[in-house]
């Protein structure tokens, strides 16, 4: 898939004042700091079309793009920023929970993890959540290109044993870096291959 066209359509708190649409939706979500916005920017290939920041925690609202006038990229918080207080923490959170939960327009969460780092807490608890709810789900390991291949190997298998230990499956993952724009075609290929089936069982 080419990515041709990505327009930036509309942000909300309130799920049910996203765009009212039966076009097919890709959600982006993971830790702060876990390089989302670059992630989108990479895959779209604009430089600004989601904003990057310096500050983790940036995005607070549900941001959709459409892409190529077909299907939505949509921008979710992050969640697990340290500096939030308990009711910043409970508003994100009810955000996320809400349009993973009632969209049904999401065929697919693409839930980023920093490759740089062992499994995290959160990180398996959030799936955790994702498997009991049934939502649709890949995994996309991030900032491959930021340690040695050997170091950025262990990390990732370490985190799919982790998971082995509680799933009777793997889910599909992809391994990526926005600045060297790996695993671009096979995230776009992915989301192309969902559209297909969509498409073809209406």
């Amino acid at each position: 898939m080419e990515i041709k066209k990505a327009i930036f359509i509309s942000s909300n708190i309130d799920v049910d004042k996203c765009p009212q649409t039966d076009k097919p939706e890709y959600a982006f979500i993971g830790r702060s700091n876990v390089g989302k916005s670059s992630l989108i920017n990479m895959l779209t290939g604009q430089k600004k079309l989601a904003l990057t920041s310096s500050s983790p925690g940036k995005t607070t609202l549900i941001n959709h793009f459409l892409v190529n006038d077909k299907w939505y990229l949509v921008d979710l918080p992050g969640y697990g920023y340290a500096s939030r207080d308990k009711t910043q923490k409970g508003k994100i959170q009810k955000i996320i929970n809400d349009y993973i939960l009632k969209r049904e327009q999401m065929l697919n969460l693409f839930l980023l993890i920093d490759s740089r780092l062992e499994p995290q807490p959160i990180d398996i608890k959030f799936m955790e959540f994702l498997g009991e709810n049934e939502v649709p789900f890949a995994i996309v390991f991030t900032k491959a290109d930021k340690l040695g291949s050997e170091k950025t190997k262990n990390n990732i298998k370490s985190y799919l044993d982790t998971i082995k230990e509680q799933w009777e499956e793997i889910p599909q993952y992809f391994i990526t870096s926005s600045e060297k724009k790996i695993g671009k075609e096979e995230i776009l290929k992915y989301i192309s291959s969902i559209n297909n089936k969509v498409i073809t069982n209406k």
